[in-house]
């Protein structure tokens, strides 16, 4: 089996690390993750009990594609990380990733914060290990503009 690819990408915030935790963790994935990204589809919605950042917690996240995926989240440590683990890809990705670990770091940086989000890409066979460098190269881009599109989703919550 082909070797794990690692990703992240980082962005800082005019935003306190503990603010920008608490808003990112139950922030609705439909809303941060809302537009195509080249072969990365939109999340159209989530099945989830209650809000979200409970250690141990599930949800299913839908693509616009018509794939889905299951969450675990298996680190929270306010304010200063969660991780999660994404199993059972269906769809278009399935071919792809076997499973994913995800974790979003907050760190203090002067009066903001610095984000970081990391993947670690389990690839599904020998095969797909040999394009994930290609998807990882994608994720970056997909990344940034998640990252990009928080900044104003976390400077709207603060105007509240």
């Amino acid at each position: 089996m082909a070797s794990p690819l690692h990703v992240s990408c980082s962005r800082t915030y005019p935003v306190p690390a503990d603010r920008a935790y608490e808003l990112t963790v139950a922030w609705p994935l439909e809303e941060l993750f809302h537009r195509r990204y080249g072969p990365i589809p939109p999340i159209v919605g989530t099945d989830q009990d209650g809000e979200w950042g409970t250690f141990g917690q599930v949800r299913t996240i839908h693509l616009a594609d018509g794939g889905s995926m299951q969450e675990r989240l298996t680190t929270v440590e306010p304010p200063h990380r969660f991780g999660y683990e994404i199993t059972g890809v269906t769809g278009p990705m399935k071919p792809l990733a076997a499973r994913i670990e995800g974790t979003w770091a907050f760190e203090e940086v002067g009066t903001g914060c610095r984000i970081t989000w990391t993947w670690v890409i389990h690839p599904a066979s020998s095969a797909s290990g040999l394009v994930l460098p290609v998807f990882g190269r994608i994720w970056k881009g997909y990344a940034r503009r998640a990252l990009d599109h928080l900044e104003a989703l976390l400077l709207g919550a603060l105007d509240r």
